[in-house]
């Protein structure tokens, strides 16, 4: 259960029915997405989801020595690495509103000092940070102020590459010793219903190896009661004898199961991959048709393709692709990829081309058809009226030059439910031979559910 639905569940069980949904056929082709994932590692921390003990989240520390050997995966993290937690608070009983911080702590093993830069990073509450308020469908979004859920708002700060806000720039990390990269709380008091969340992101650079681990401690108190922030020997005593933290996720499916419902389950592990950078063009059959190669020719008037974002096992969309990135360290209870590819950025570049003769008007959308691996005779399908469920809340980034040749930038949030069709993002009239060259670029953002596709469509006169 994701965080909107913990976090709106009461509200929902108190709405009115919703209208029965139909469906609607629509003959659309899904192409594979060119490109893959880079090689960066994800230190992603997501499992368990809701978090009601002390304890382990994640930890990538060497097992010998510590009281729970499993709970640690023995992965030593340089270079370029992402950091993303995920995780909710929730009182267990009306008068235990004490507040859970979330730690992550990183450990210099070896026998020179290690500088770690933080290179951009964004943490945000669901209460009062970014509550899951209602939002249109469509919004324009260029300051960054539009946001639902601390998801939405995290992956919209790392987009438009702001800088990091009561982060350090740098961490100095002596040898042997750890240090705090995220020391911050999830507070439940004062709430109803006492349930709060909080999402992560942090992009990271190391000069030498270190280990990393996600912790979850309540905040201790002094002799009148007041809470302060734990310490980073308490932490450290976290890591050295304590155990995974509670309750455990859902196991998931193995991978191999072809039959059955299948449960993806959360990510606790590192993951391989945190940016899909491509050129989008023309696939080899069209190629052969089309000169000019490094290109996307626009459908004809009336028709359009997609490309699927997100796709996973057993929502290829038709195009056998999972983009998911895979796990190359887990916990045997958790999932074996990063289903959903949360807080992966992906920076599309079309260079479309009109080869008619006759000016196409063309638009760009994001969409979310109903989730399958195959689509029955070539048919993606949607829903109307619109169910509840939201699949889709975040910002997306278009950069294109418009029918003034003018250069613009849009920043537009988009909230999508499940089996949506999307509303133009951009719309270019385009002469023939005429080239525009189209970048589109999102964060995956948390509680959402994939997969989403990017349209292409060729309006009719």
């Amino acid at each position: 259960m994701s965080m909107l639905s913990i976090l709106s569940a009461v509200l929902l069980a108190q709405a009115a029915p919703a209208p029965v949904s139909k469906e609607v056929k629509v003959p659309q082709v899904v192409r594979v997405l060119p490109g893959k994932l880079d090689s960066v590692l994800v230190f992603n921390s997501n499992s368990p989801e809701l978090v009601q003990t002390e304890g382990i989240l994640l930890s990538t520390f060497p097992p010998a020595g510590k009281r729970t050997p499993a709970a640690h995966l023995n992965l030593p993290l340089q270079g370029r690495f992402d950091v993303f937690a995920h995780h909710i608070a929730k009182a267990k009983t009306a008068d235990d509103l004490r507040t859970l911080y979330l730690g992550v702590l990183l450990h210099n093993p070896g026998g020179k000092p290690v500088t770690v830069d933080v290179l951009q990073a964004a943490s945000y509450l669901s209460q009062p940070d970014a509550p899951f308020i209602d939002l249109p469908a469509y919004v324009d979004n260029p300051l960054g102020t539009v946001f639902a859920g601390p998801g939405s708002r995290a992956m919209v700060d790392i987009l438009r590459g702001k800088r990091p806000e009561g982060f350090p720039a740098q961490i100095v990390i002596p040898p042997g010793e750890s240090r705090m990269l995220l020391n911050l709380p999830i507070p439940v008091k004062e709430l109803q219903p006492p349930i709060n969340g909080r999402s992560t992101l942090m992009r990271l650079s190391s000069n030498a190896p270190v280990y990393a681990a996600s912790l979850a401690l309540f905040a201790p108190t002094d002799a009148t009661g007041t809470e302060r922030a734990p310490t980073v020997a308490e932490w450290q005593a976290v890591v050295d004898f304590g155990k995974l933290a509670e309750p455990r996720d859902k196991t998931p499916t193995p991978p191999d199961q072809t039959k059955g419902q299948i449960i993806y389950g959360r990510v606790a592990g590192v993951a391989k991959g945190s940016r899909w950078v491509t050129q989008v063009v023309d696939p080899p059959g069209i190629q052969l048709n089309n000169p000019a190669t490094w290109s996307l020719t626009i459908p004809p008037a009336g028709q359009a393709f997609s490309y699927g974002l997100s796709t996973l096992l057993r929502g290829t969309l038709g195009t056998g692709q999972n983009q998911t990135a895979r796990m190359v360290a887990r916990y045997p209870d958790t999932a074996y990829q990063a289903h959903g590819n949360y807080a992966i950025e992906y920076n599309l570049t079309l260079p479309l081309q009109n080869l008619t003769n006759q000016t196409q008007t063309v638009a760009i959308m994001l969409e979310t058809p109903i989730k399958e691996d195959q689509p029955k005779d070539g048919n993606l399908r949607f829903l109307e009226p619109l169910p509840r469920q939201v699949f889709f809340r975040g910002t997306v980034r278009l950069r294109y030059v418009d029918d003034r040749h003018l250069p613009q930038i849009r920043y537009v949030h988009l909230v999508q439910r499940r089996g949506q069709q999307g509303e133009p993002l951009a719309v270019m009239t385009m002469k023939p031979g005429d080239r525009r060259l189209v970048q589109f670029d999102f964060l995956y953002p948390p509680d959402s559910t994939p997969p989403q596709i990017l349209t292409v469509k060729t309006l009719k006169e």
